[in-house]
């Protein structure tokens, strides 16, 4: 189930959509992506927390994570329910 963001997570959200839409991606393509942004791993576990980002472990590397966003019209017909 899904939540509305805060204002500061869904400017965050908006970006990364933009850039990987319902791609696959990690910390790292993120991070670069935000622009070196230090609040990185609190927005990624914020959109996990109100159910906009889905997470896996790494295939190669199960120290890591890999991201893979919700769309707008899912996360919002799940806030309907």
């Amino acid at each position: 189930m899904t939540k509305p963001l805060p204002k500061w997570i869904m400017q965050r959200y908006s970006t990364l959509w933009n850039k990987f839409g319902d791609k696959e991606f990690n910390h790292d393509d993120a991070f670069k992506t935000l622009n070196r942004d230090k609040m990185i791993s609190i927005a990624l576990s914020e959109l996990r927390r109100f159910g906009w980002l889905g997470i896996k472990l790494d295939p190669n590397d199960a120290r890591k994570r890999v991201y893979r966003l919700k769309s707008p019209e899912h996360a919002v017909k799940e806030m309907e329910k």
